[in-house]
């Protein structure tokens, strides 16, 4: 195994192209183009996918909800997105919930928590602002003050490339995206309704949360022949009467975030993926702690075949009756147990996943899938096949414990695992992903 690794990295900015604003629109600004949208306007549009007249005014009704009141402090603008330093009491789960204490996170000592001896270390602290620049192209100085968050500003526009609400706040397009259960996943699909596919390990197991650093890459994703999706994460799971999840890693979702890297991201459900759940901040279920980490920001270093190599360390921790989240060993914020229930979560999880997936577009008559990982099979290896390394979990008596997964891998066809094994360097890892294509039935 090659002992060096180049770990960490910048995220925001990239060395591929994205869709920049063409200009800047102050916070109060934006709040009353919302409140003067034209919804006739934007239903007309060649590029909107809203249902109907009802839809987009339920997504209007939504933003004017999240920033009714909301005194933000400066907004600026990064790659693709415009974030606003919101209060960090104004964000939408403290308002929703009723907050009024900000919960304490765990001691620094759980981020060093690593089982074994060797050579564990972890990526340094990540820089998500574009290195050497204080300002955006705009001249807003970048980053937000300490006691406000960094939100992604949720617009009309990006809403209307949904067909409504529940659609936006959906893992994945119709009902897709769904955590995979071994041995449970479901058929392929003629049409892309229900189509989703996977390259991941597994382990049911009692634990209050796993740990891992993923290896990051740039799958591209043609949505010009309609795919929807690739990333790489965990899943923190909870099974019984129904699945609860709590979700890391990155995506490339061209339809959600307006490029086309990947992206930072989490996602929540407590129901199975039915009416409860959405990514980052984008509904009330996270709450945001850091006042420097970007959801749904870009990667501006991506890894290259048989060249650099980049990842990210993540990791779920339920502590005082919260599952909170580290990003690249920093407490960025935390899920309340409370948002489970009385379901499995609200406990401890017990199983854990950890891998690739994607949604497909329908092309030509067929299911055409985007590569997951690097696009190469995980048998390729070392800088050229993805991979996630460095893999544990914390049990319910609070002592890290080195994972011992299971390889899935339902369509080998287009995406394989390599593994999982142990080192005494990578602790538990394995290798993922695959070039897609049309050939996954």
């Amino acid at each position: 195994m090659v002992a060096s690794l180049i770990l960490g990295a910048s995220l925001v900015g990239s060395a591929y192209s994205q869709t920049m604003p063409a200009k800047f629109v102050p916070f109060n600004t934006f709040v009353k183009s919302v409140t003067s949208a034209d919804t006739t306007e934007f239903l007309a549009n060649t590029e909107s996918k809203v249902k109907d007249t009802s839809s987009f005014e339920e997504m209007r009704r939504h933003i004017i909800n999240t920033y009714q009141g909301v005194q933000v402090s400066h907004s600026y603008v990064l790659g693709a997105q415009t974030y606003d330093c919101v209060p960090i009491n104004q964000q939408p789960s403290v308002r929703a919930f009723g907050i009024t204490k900000i919960a304490t996170p765990p001691p620094t000592a759980a981020l060093k928590a690593e089982p074994g001896t060797g050579d564990h270390s972890i990526p340094s602290q990540l820089s998500q602002l574009p290195a050497g620049k204080t300002e955006d192209d705009f001249g807003n100085r970048l980053g937000c003050e300490a006691g406000t968050i960094p939100m992604s500003r949720i617009t009309l526009e990006q809403l209307s490339r949904f067909e409504n609400l529940q659609s936006f706040f959906a893992k994945g397009p119709n009902g897709q995206g769904h955590a995979p259960i071994a041995g449970a996943e479901a058929s392929p699909s003629v049409t892309p309704s229900s189509a989703h596919k996977y390259s991941f390990t597994y382990q049911y197991v009692n634990n209050l949360g796993p740990s891992t650093n993923i290896n990051i890459w740039r799958p591209y994703v043609y949505s010009d022949e309609g795919e929807i999706f690739s990333l790489a994460q965990l899943w923190t799971i909870g099974t019984g009467t129904t699945t609860q999840t709590a979700e890391v890693g990155w995506q490339n979702y061209p339809g959600f975030y307006g490029n086309e890297n990947p992206n930072l991201f989490i996602y929540w459900t407590a129901d199975g993926y039915n009416k409860t759940g959405c990514y980052n901040l984008s509904c009330a279920g996270f709450v945001q702690y850091s006042s420097s980490l970007h959801l749904g920001a870009s990667f501006s270093n991506f890894s290259i075949s048989d060249g650099p190599q980049y990842e990210i360390q993540l990791q779920y921790y339920l502590y005082n009756g919260n599952w909170w989240l580290s990003v690249g060993n920093t407490w960025m914020g935390y899920y309340p147990a409370s948002i489970y229930g009385t379901g499995q979560l609200s406990k401890y999880s017990n199983l854990l996943e950890f891998g690739s997936e994607s949604v497909p577009g329908y092309y030509e008559g067929v299911n055409v899938w985007p590569a997951e990982g690097s696009g190469l099979f995980a048998a390729n290896g070392w800088t050229y096949s993805a991979y996630q390394r460095l893999i544990y979990y914390v049990n319910t008596s609070g002592t890290s414990v080195w994972a011992a997964l299971t390889a899935d891998q339902p369509s080998p066809a287009c995406y394989t695992i390599s593994g999982p094994v142990y080192s005494s360097s990578w602790g538990e890892y394995f290798y993922f992903g695959g070039p897609g294509g049309s050939s996954c039935q």
